[in-house]
């Protein structure tokens, strides 16, 4: 059965400068902040939690059905997803709003700041998960990534209804819900994603602690940048994975949404937590080396002669077995 990835879908608007943001701030002044930074460049890519996650689903050959809310805009977009594995049979079109759009500036060292607009997505509380599961003949798994809180929210307690495995990836939305919300998004998940600000931020607003964190979800990855990955579970000891190296400038966009794809791959191919986790970082590497969240591709011989050097001939043989061609 597919994996469903709901979350959001969107259009990438990014820009570099070439200056770092924290020179630009006067001390003393912060509460009334006025900045225009002149950019280098402005380029515009296919983007959103929610299909970038099923888009580096779609390239390690797992036909993941993305499930969220778009504009009018979208038939672009949409014939792009099909074409790299994404079934998109399931995707809300709304009459009156365009497509989400992200605009964001990074700046020379890898510092962002970004603006979302929600458009089209807002009605994403209006997608019920029990007709997907019914048109794809059942449901393995269901990603909730950052999407309209409704929705998550929505998706969360029909997942817990219905039986569905789920995971939670709250993200950026971590950072306006309240603890009520963040605990309803979060107990009972299967797979629990943050990186190491998000997981801070969880442990504050909920007053749980890491271990009562663990009681609650299966399995909790949490992201460290350049440090790797921090896999844990209640009663095991922890996994730590180095991220894959880089040989190419970086742009750190999106890098988390690959690693899931890899790390879920991974779990869905019946790969142990380790390799799969592995997986991920290798994907979220070859993802932050280009410009654009769904730019990046996966050539079986380059990616698996990178994973060996990463992680070893046999870890490699391992992953070779399901990797596509």
């Amino acid at each position: 059965m597919p994996v469903a990835v709901t979350g959001s879908i969107a259009t990438d608007h990014l820009m570099t400068f070439p200056g770092k943001f924290t020179e630009q701030f006067v001390e003393g002044q912060m509460e009334n902040v006025s900045l225009s930074f002149l950019v280098d460049d402005l380029v515009q890519h296919r983007g959103g939690a929610g299909a970038n996650m099923a888009y580096g689903l779609g390239l390690l050959g797992l036909a993941p059905v993305l499930v969220g809310a778009v504009g009018s805009d979208f038939a672009d977009y949409d014939a792009w997803l099909s074409r790299h594995g994404v079934d998109t049979g399931s995707v809300h079109w709304s009459e009156l709003k365009h497509t989400a759009r992200f605009v964001c500036t990074t700046d020379a060292v890898n510092n962002q700041i970004a603006s979302f607009y929600s458009g089209a997505m807002s009605e994403a509380s209006a997608i019920e998960l029990a007709p997907v599961a019914a048109r794809v003949g059942g449901l393995d798994l269901v990603v909730i990534g950052p999407n309209d809180p409704t929705a998550m929210v929505r998706h969360t307690e029909e997942c817990r209804t219905r039986g569905y495995a789920f995971v939670a990836d709250p993200s950026q939305q971590m950072a306006w819900a309240d603890g009520g919300m963040i605990r309803d998004l979060v107990d009972g998940a299967d797979l629990l994603f943050t990186n190491e600000y998000e997981a801070a931020l969880l442990l504050q607003k909920t007053g749980w602690s890491d271990a009562e964190v663990l009681d609650r979800v299966g399995t909790w990855v949490t992201t460290r940048a350049a440090n790797g990955v921090l896999v844990r579970q209640a009663g095991a000891g922890p996994i730590e994975v180095i991220a894959v190296p880089e040989t190419k400038p970086v742009e750190p966009t999106g890098g988390g949404d690959a690693l899931r794809a890899g790390f879920i791959a991974g779990r869905m191919w019946g790969l142990g937590l380790e390799r799969a986790t592995q997986l991920g970082s290798a994907v979220a590497t070859e993802a932050v080396e280009v410009i654009g969240t769904q730019e990046y591709t996966l050539q079986r011989e380059p990616f698996l002669a990178r994973f060996a050097d990463a992680f070893g001939s046999d870890a490699a043989d391992e992953i070779a077995v399901h990797l596509p061609g």
